[in-house]
């Protein structure tokens, strides 16, 4: 290997879908990778120009991607890959690409690409998983010397989880036979306003013909208009089975580079034609999905963008929900989503403070939103904890994050998380307290375990730090496991807590509804259902020792582990978590509220013997819980 290839090997090898390669597959690319200087705002490529064949990947420097009239829309930084799906498509750049400071690019041409990586199933799915719409950190200043260094400011790629979603096509393609004249399918796609037709022999598809075929063959002068669709349809096309997903959709038409798909019965063109899926179907479905409403996140301009953006990312939440996407994928998606909404909202309001943060803080999404379980648009639930300063400054300091808070809560608001009834937010001055106030009142709490003390620790011990200094909810958390050390029976009546709503069947294994009120009749699935698990699984956590899950499904797979003899139990509780947890989201997204309340007369009997099957993992785990804390003698 030469010297420049050993470096740019060593560079690659880093990055994905590089590091996914075989190493002499990489060394190959690397061997004839060009190496471009490119000076500040010189352009690589331009809006219009030809697509050339070959891609890009930045090695220094910054390179911004520009629509025509000059906005920029995304910047590609070292390991960032760009021109990829322009290669694919072919034709002209819908963007241009330009130094915004002084920069090294490796290029890369088509043929190493489809030698190497396409060929290559690992990066290929890499590639259509996350290249395609790829998130970028947000672009904001080095903060390595800033007290409030965010914890989240760079998140992880998020996949998305389209390898499990079936791809959305159309179920009514516009077809015509092998002898039909090209005028006369021309006439069928312009009637139709389609930009493809399927050739099809008793339903079953033999070739396609798309408007680049009209222009490349017929406007041209290549072929009459008057000869059959036969002569020039490409054939055989490429087929795939109904539940096609999209990152295999999208892996297809790179490889073949095509931009329809033919769906089928059973996948082959032996089998009846039941739809097409085109390139604009992927875009329509990418253009919704977690990382594209990220992105547009970080380039919000106002309060209103975040509200349309919180708004589709309920509409993804409804897909996951129809398309029985697990239900921890979707609930890590939808609190990315929320989180990053959170984080715009926090720069925003510390930009809008007229002088510079006094000290650092984390803010703390605490009750359901810590422990990442709610989906659906319910009240805000947070907090705020700063570090300690002098007593000379303290009035000051907390002055500031309470206006600070107030402005966060009240964006939140506008966003559509409501202002909690019971204000739990970090604007409540209660809740907006120093590293040093928060100990005292979490021993407090536990030194005096009454029935208000007890629901506040079920409510502030699931926290989660959305932005902020890392150090102070470490303290934080190491002296709340401090104080239980020191005052053990506080689980012993924590266990009692988790025992006061008991599984919610009658002696007649009937639905215990509520008796009263604006929900009278109904059934309260947080309550009676989803609490008692939450409950269960916090107590049996923290009497293990263990710290840094806060997520009742994670505190439940902990569990299996640490407790293997237990395994079954547990595992039973995760899943009866998971289908409460899907059910309530469901339901929420039908009746476009917080889907706690249930009527029961709207579900069916299978439905109904869901939720009741739930109800065995919490009478067992509750019988666990009073055998291993003694709680008889509290009861």
């Amino acid at each position: 290997m030469n010297t420049i290839a050993e470096r740019i090997y060593d560079f690659l090898k880093a990055f994905p879908p590089f590091n996914m390669l075989l190493p002499e597959s990489l060394l190959s690319i690397c061997k004839s990778i060009q190496v471009h200087y490119v000076e500040k705002d010189s352009f690589i490529f331009k809006t219009n120009e030809p697509v050339k064949e070959k891609f890009y990947v930045v090695k220094d420097g910054d390179i911004g991607l520009f629509t025509a009239s000059n906005e920029l829309v995304d910047e590609c930084d070292e390991g960032d890959i760009f021109g990829l799906r322009a290669l694919v498509r072919q034709g002209n750049y819908l963007l241009s690409a330009k130094a915004i400071e002084e920069s090294i690019v490796y290029s890369i041409s088509s043929t190493l690409f489809d030698d190497f990586i396409a060929s290559n199933s690992e990066a290929s799915k890499y590639l259509m998983t996350n290249l395609v719409s790829n998130y970028r950190k947000s672009n904001i200043e080095d903060q390595s010397h800033n007290v409030f260094a965010s914890l989240h400011h760079t998140a992880p790629v998020i996949q998305d989880f389209l390898e499990e979603q079936s791809a959305d096509y159309s179920k009514n393609p516009v077809t015509c036979a092998p002898k039909t004249s090209i005028k006369d399918a021309a006439l069928l796609m312009t009637e139709n306003r389609v930009g493809s037709i399927i050739i099809t022999q008793k339903n079953k598809p033999l070739g396609i013909i798309t408007d680049k075929d009209l222009r490349t063959k017929i406007a041209t002068g290549l072929f009459s208009i008057e000869e059959s669709v036969s002569k020039i349809m490409s054939s055989p096309v490429i087929t795939y089975h109904t539940n096609i997903t999209v990152a295999e959709a999208q892996i297809a038409m790179l490889k073949h580079r095509i931009k329809h798909l033919c769906i089928t019965k059973d996948g082959t063109v032996n089998s009846e034609l039941t739809g097409i899926l085109s390139e604009h179907d992927i875009i329509v479905i990418r253009e919704n999905n977690a990382t594209v409403l990220i992105k547009e996140v970080k380039r919000s301009k106002s309060i209103e963008d975040l509200k349309q953006i919180r708004l589709r990312g309920q509409n993804l939440l409804k897909r996951y929900i129809e398309q029985q996407i697990p239900i921890t994928f979707a609930s890590k998606i939808i609190t990315e989503i929320n989180n990053s909404i959170t984080i715009k909202i926090i720069e925003n309001a510390i930009s809008f403070m007229n002088y510079p943060l006094p000290t650092s803080f984390t803010w703390l999404a605490i009750g359901s939103q810590g422990r990442e379980e709610q989906l659906l648009l319910t009240d805000q639930d947070n907090a705020l904890v700063f570090d300690d300063v002098p007593e000379k400054d303290f009035k000051k300091t907390k002055g500031y994050f309470l206006k600070l808070s107030k402005k966060v809560t009240q964006d939140l608001n506008t966003v559509g998380f409501e202002f909690c009834p019971a204000n739990m937010m970090a604007s409540n001055t209660k809740w907006c307290l120093s590293l040093s106030q928060w100990t005292k009142q979490f021993k407090r709490w536990i030194t005096s375990p009454d029935q208000d003390n007890l629901m506040l620790c079920t409510i502030f011990f699931d926290f989660e730090p959305i932005y902020g200094n890392k150090d102070l909810v470490e303290n934080m958390s190491e002296g709340i496991f401090e104080s239980i050390s020191k005052h053990e029976i506080f689980l012993n009546h924590l266990g009692v807590n988790a025992l006061k709503n008991p599984p919610p069947l009658s002696f007649f294994r009937q639905f215990l509804v509520e008796q009263s009120g604006e929900h009278k009749d109904q059934f309260d699935i947080k309550t009676r259902a989803m609490m008692p698990l939450v409950d269960a699984a916090r107590l049996l956590i923290l009497s293990n020792n263990i710290k840094a899950h806060n997520n009742t499904i994670l505190r439940y797979e902990k569990l299996i582990e640490v407790e293997p003899q237990n395994k079954e139990l547990y595992n039973d509780c995760l899943i009866a978590f998971k289908n409460l947890l899907h059910f309530r989201t469901a339901q929420g997204l039908k009746h476009h509220d917080s889907g706690r309340f249930i009527d029961l007369k709207s579900l069916s009997k299978a439905d109904r013997l869901e939720l009741k099957n739930c109800f065995k993992a919490i009478k067992e785990i509750q019988e666990l819980i009073l055998v291993r804390f003694n709680l008889s003698q509290f009861l």
